[in-house]
């Protein structure tokens, strides 16, 4: 039976009701301000926990890095120190060429003996490229072998936008790296080889009676900021990769191809406080904890425990938080052996209907073969399983 006007005037009120969630829901959504307009010709924010995007100007865009190169020298040298290649008490003797190397420096002798501690203190907190070369012929043998162990890095973490062509960052037309690159290898350091982050912090140090104050003045201006990275050359501008870490949060964010020294500064401090003011992140899943469970066969074990290998963390605008979901695949047959950490499945995480991440699901132990008999039955059992699903 139709409505009568009455009848629709007294459910007016219960329809507008039922309109107000998505209402709402529209304006928290719209009350999230677009990333900030700063002077630098590309920027790049992520959240460091999840490696969310946040804000990205020109982010996927090849560029001059400067020293911000320095990250990737560092990178591989404290791989080389992990696996006990070289030492912190290592004594490196300063070849002529590092000496001779121009821009900024830490003021090594030509043939003089400095530990590796000190020449990553005059790489990372001075700079210094005499301290970079001279730590790249000690892990590489030569500056141009050490180039290639940088390369190598930078393909096995999946910067396609980044080459290099030196260790200090000088300029060349075939040396570059992405605002996206700069920021995963970034997250990446800080991740892998959490011992030597704090370096990054240090606000001054002192070789030969010569003490030079961090470059990056975001440390002596926020004492969130714990890191990370100046650069600058003439064709690179001024440039800074810089971290900090609020509360339970921190965020990296890349400026790049500034043309006043100030404002690299003001624009990093820009974006870390656009991303704190307006984001957050949630933790979906701990590491080594299982999310689903999956027939194994033909091993001796029957079940496959699966999850993430790292905590999965997504970040979303602040209040959007229940709009997140996640969905789970599971490879369909999975026969033994299973390594552990061998990817088996991956887990979808959405905001909304926007697909944000996506995370392998990975076998949480290891399942090897059972012997003959064991895989004659699976097989047998297999046939039928398959047959009927």
């Amino acid at each position: 039976m139709p409505y009568s006007t009455k009848a629709r005037i007294l459910l007016l009120p219960f329809l507008l009701l039922a309109l107000l969630p998505p209402i709402w829901t529209l304006a928290r959504a719209e009350s999230i301000p677009p990333p900030p307009q700063l002077p630098v010709k590309g920027y790049v924010l992520i959240d460091y926990q999840s490696g969310n995007m946040l804000a990205n100007l020109k982010g996927d865009d090849r560029m001059e890095p400067a020293s911000i190169t320095k990250l990737m020298t560092a990178y591989v040298i404290y791989k080389s120190l992990k696996s006990g290649k070289i030492n912190l008490s290592d004594k490196v003797t300063i070849s002529e060429k590092a000496w001779k190397t121009v821009g900024s420096k830490m003021f090594v002798k030509v043939g003089s003996q400095v530990s590796v501690e000190d020449l990553l203190m005059g790489m990372v907190v001075q700079s210094g490229n005499d301290a970079t070369v001279a730590l790249a012929e000690h892990v590489a043998g030569s500056e141009e072998t050490f180039v290639k162990l940088m390369n190598q890095e930078a393909e096995r973490l999946g910067l396609k936008s980044s080459h290099f062509t030196n260790a200090a960052g000088l300029p060349d037309p075939n040396h570059y790296m992405s605002g996206r690159d700069i920021a995963a290898l970034t997250r990446a350091l800080i991740q892998d080889y959490p011992e030597h982050y704090p370096r990054y912090a240090v606000r001054s140090f002192k070789y030969n009676n010569i003490e030079q104050e961090n470059r990056n003045r975001l440390l002596f201006t926020d004492s969130s900021v714990d890191g990370v990275k100046t650069g600058h050359t003439e064709s690179a501008g001024y440039c800074l990769v810089s971290s900090a870490k609020r509360n339970d949060t921190r965020l990296i964010g890349v400026v790049l191809g500034a043309t006043k020294e100030k404002d690299r500064f003001q624009a990093s401090q820009t974006l870390l406080n656009y991303g704190f003011s307006f984001f957050e992140s949630r933790k979906l899943h701990d590491a080594n904890s299982p999310i689903a469970t999956t027939r194994i066969w033909k091993g001796k074990d029957s079940e496959l425990p699966l999850g993430v290998a790292h905590p999965l963390y997504v970040t979303v605008p602040k209040g959007q938080a229940p709009q997140v979901s996640t969905t789970t695949t599971v490879q369909p047959k999975i026969i033994a052996p299973a390594q552990k950490d061998q990817a088996f499945g991956e887990i979808v995480v959405k905001l909304g209907d926007q697909e944000v991440s996506k995370t392998p699901l990975v076998a949480l132990k290891e399942v090897p073969q059972s012997g003959w008999f064991g895989r004659l039955i699976d097989s047998i059992l297999m046939f039928f399983y398959y047959l009927f699903h």
